[in-house]
């Protein structure tokens, strides 16, 4: 949802300044040309600003994504720090070691996350309730959003996926452009 959020903004940002812009660009040729047409140069000058505010706009709205994945850390390193448990986190990490999936009860896919912080958080993925992570492989990236518990390891992501009687917060892992939910 943050996503979305961001890339709408992303978007209404760049529409304003686009019409600021050719708002600008049609008054300002008007009072210059007396109603002539652009010249080249000014077309080329245009579509260069353009150009230029479109790759400004999507280096801003990359940087405001990785800063909510770095906040993200922070917040699981806090909730680790506090031993807290039941905190609903998102993040990135690159899989480090891949785990026998836990059979006890509901089935989790297992595997271990390391984080832009250098922390490392075991995630525990219901795969009766979603589908498994295939292929899934060590130095892999994989995004998440789900509930942090603390343990003395670095701790434990889970409710990475539905809660079919929506009691929960609904999570989710994202990889290789797949949401597995």
């Amino acid at each position: 949802m943050a996503g979305k959020k961001k890339s709408i903004n992303a978007g209404v940002i760049v529409a304003i300044i686009l019409a600021i812009v050719l708002g600008t660009n049609i008054f300002s040729r008007d009072q210059n040309h007396s109603g002539s047409a652009p010249t080249t140069a000014e077309q080329s000058s245009h579509h260069q600003l353009q150009d230029q505010i479109v790759a400004d706009d999507k280096q801003k709205f990359e940087q405001n994504q990785s800063s909510s994945l770095l906040a993200g850390d922070a917040k699981i390193q806090q909730a680790f720090l506090a031993r807290r448990i039941d905190v609903q986190v998102e993040g990135v990490g690159v899989v480090k070691a891949i785990l026998a999936d836990d059979q006890q009860g509901s089935r989790h896919q297992r595997f271990i996350l390391e984080l832009e912080n250098g922390m490392t958080v075991l995630v525990a993925h219901n795969i009766d309730l979603s589908p498994r992570l295939e292929k899934l492989s060590k130095g892999d990236t994989v995004q998440f959003f789900g509930e942090y518990e603390y343990n003395n390891q670095g701790g434990v992501i889970h409710w990475t996926h539905h809660d079919p009687q929506g009691r929960h917060v609904d999570g989710w892992l994202k990889y290789k452009g797949n949401i597995y939910q």
